[in-house]
């Protein structure tokens, strides 16, 4: 995927990076030893050869001078303590990490390595599946191993409600309110239009504050668990990826809830079934618009920060948004 927020780097200086992490004489030499892997829409990641045929995945976080989201600040920061939470406390599969560099000295940003995960996304792209991908050959059976594989994500409990390096807060209401309200800032401060009015968008949590209320225990999320974040092989979860969103919350904010309201989302009943979660009570819903609003709102804003020229994704999120707003009591606000 395209997007202004990819550091991409010179061969030169993606050897020095190489060398750092892994030492001159592992450090591969001529060509053909590293490509950029474009299943991403947010950092650039390369899969790279080492001199002994070790194979690795270097991700490095945006250049200093592109401007991102607030909630994608420091993201970089977020994945290495995510991978280090889920395979301490589960036996959900997921990359280590080799090598992690904060200087900035060499591209003027956090970059880390990590093992390559060798199989197909989930949705199949820009992996060279011929015929139909994993999730169209098996897609019952591998959506239930995401909600499993979630399921025991959010397991692991937290000591309090937001970012996984604090600081925390006892509310979870406090917590997504102000999740929420970054937001319409950041579309504020690009002049992005969302079809709403920000100032109403702000409203809506406080609405349904007593929803949010009932969720009183901090837990481990992904929250955009998508298909192309899992690797899939010979029938089964090889490795989830692409961890830099990660939080503690409400775990009816993972993406695989999202179907249940609205249904643009797609069939959640398989990600439901191997999750183990029963159909959504009433209040259970109310926050699962909330999240949705959340979500489609990102959506709609993120396409200005990435430097999107294929408006598709934007007008799809703003006719989902003005939906969710409907739904919520906010018709043609």
């Amino acid at each position: 995927m395209e997007s202004i927020t990819k550091n991409r780097q010179s061969p030169e200086v993606l050897r020095a990076m190489v060398e750092r992490a892994y030492g001159p004489d592992r450090t591969p030499v001529g060509e053909g030893w590293v490509s950029e892997l474009g299943h991403g829409w947010f950092n650039v990641a390369y899969r790279v050869r080492l001199r002994d045929g070790y194979q690795a995945v270097l991700k490095i976080a945006p250049p200093p001078e592109v401007e991102v989201m607030t909630y994608e600040q420091g993201a970089m920061g977020i994945e290495p303590a995510m991978l280090d939470l889920v395979a301490a406390h589960t036996s959900v599969p997921v990359p280590r990490v080799d090598f992690a560099d904060r200087s900035r000295e060499l591209c003027g940003a956090d970059w880390f390595f990590m093992p390559f995960a060798d199989g197909d996304n989930l949705d199949g792209e820009n992996l060279g599946v011929a015929g139909p991908g994993p999730a169209a050959r098996e897609p019952a059976a591998y959506k239930e191993q995401v909600g499993a594989a979630n399921r025991e994500i959010n397991s692991v409990r937290g000591t309090a409600f937001g970012p996984l390096a604090g600081p925390g807060d006892s509310s979870w209401r406090r917590v997504f309110t102000g999740i929420v309200e970054d937001v319409p800032g950041d579309g504020e401060r690009r002049r992005v239009d969302p079809g709403r009015v920000y100032d109403t968008v702000r409203e809506v949590p406080a609405e349904h504050a007593a929803s949010l209320d009932e969720v009183s225990e901090p837990r481990l999320v992904e929250w955009v668990l998508w298909d192309g974040k899992v690797i899939v092989r010979d029938g089964r979860i090889a490795c989830l990826i692409d961890h830099e969103r990660a939080f503690f919350g409400d775990p009816l904010i993972e993406v695989g809830f999202a179907g249940t309201r609205p249904a643009a989302f797609g069939d959640p009943t398989d990600f439901m079934r191997g999750y183990g979660h029963p159909p959504l009570t009433e209040t259970e819903g109310v926050r699962r618009r909330l999240y949705c609003l959340h979500l489609t709102l990102v959506m709609v804003i993120e396409t200005v920060y990435r430097g999107h020229t294929d408006p598709a994704q934007y007008e799809w999120a703003r006719g989902q948004l003005a939906d969710i707003m409907a739904q919520l009591g906010h018709a043609g606000r």
